[in-house]
């Protein structure tokens, strides 16, 4: 295992635009949160947000897009270029390989989640007081020491890794690139939008309760926890098992389909 992650390293710091897709995470991530805080002032009861903790963290919803290009790309290109023989060559158990590749992908995704969500949250801190999100209208300082402050920004982390997960199963077990990063954005963004198609209040709930994307982001939820549609920790979960159920899709075709 030490070698294989010590290949997957190197050809992951190798590769061609991984430093700029890294910053792109973390650029996009902090910008969109950023924008999104400064756009939405509290200056009427009516216009405030309700949780300046989720608000904060807004970018996530585009920056997750450019972790899972991340992923894709690590696995996709090896195809593409054949380099995915001379892989399998010097690693010839297929589950390590796969294995040592998640470990080094999901590594980068959370530490280039964890500068987004910190510097995202950082922005929110410095930037929703001036937009009238005081103690004075009823909104602490945005602090770490706060434990649903912390567990929304740890979660975005874990969030992110588990995006770089299901984008590396789906590119895994399709291998074209273009085909995976639609695959990974149709499950993320697609589930949203037909739940705004639906008029049953039951089936909205419940398409919120199992996309990958909805149910993942309620971790950012700080107020409010008795409303979700599904508690944060379970709905990390529900990405979790999309997550899971890719790998092992993607992990099973690596085994028995020829490179």
């Amino acid at each position: 295992m030490t070698s294989a992650l010590s290949a997957e390293w190197t050809k992951i710091r190798t590769l061609p635009g991984t430093g700029w897709l890294l910053l792109g995470v973390v650029l996009v991530t902090v910008t969109v949160s950023a924008g999104a805080s400064r756009a939405l002032s509290c200056t009427s009861s009516s216009a405030c947000h309700p949780d300046i903790t989720q608000l904060s963290l807004t970018g996530t919803d585009v920056g997750q897009a450019v972790v899972a290009v991340l992923a894709v790309v690590a696995v996709t290109g090896e195809y593409a270029t054949g380099m995915i023989r001379t892989t399998l060559a010097a690693v010839p158990r297929r589950t390590v390989m796969l294995t040592a590749k998640a470990i080094v992908i999901t590594t980068l995704a959370l530490a280039a989640g964890a500068v987004a969500a910190f510097g995202s949250l950082l922005a929110g801190r410095l930037i929703l007081p001036a937009q009238g999100y005081t103690p004075a209208h009823g909104y602490p300082d945005l602090s770490l020491a706060d434990p649903a402050v912390l567990r929304a920004t740890a979660g975005t982390v874990l969030y992110l890794g588990l995006i770089a997960l299901l984008s590396l199963g789906i590119a895994t077990a399709v291998r074209d690139a273009a085909v995976a990063i639609g695959i990974v954005l149709g499950l993320l963004y697609l589930f949203p939008v037909l739940g705004l198609a639906v008029t049953s209040p039951d089936w909205h709930r419940h398409l919120q309760q199992i996309a990958p994307m909805t149910a993942g982001l309620e971790i950012q939820d700080s107020t409010g926890l008795s409303t979700l549609p599904i508690s944060p920790w379970a709905g990390l979960g529900v990405l979790a098992a999309w997550a899971a159920a890719a790998l092992l899709a993607g992990g099973l075709l690596l085994r028995f389909r020829d490179a």
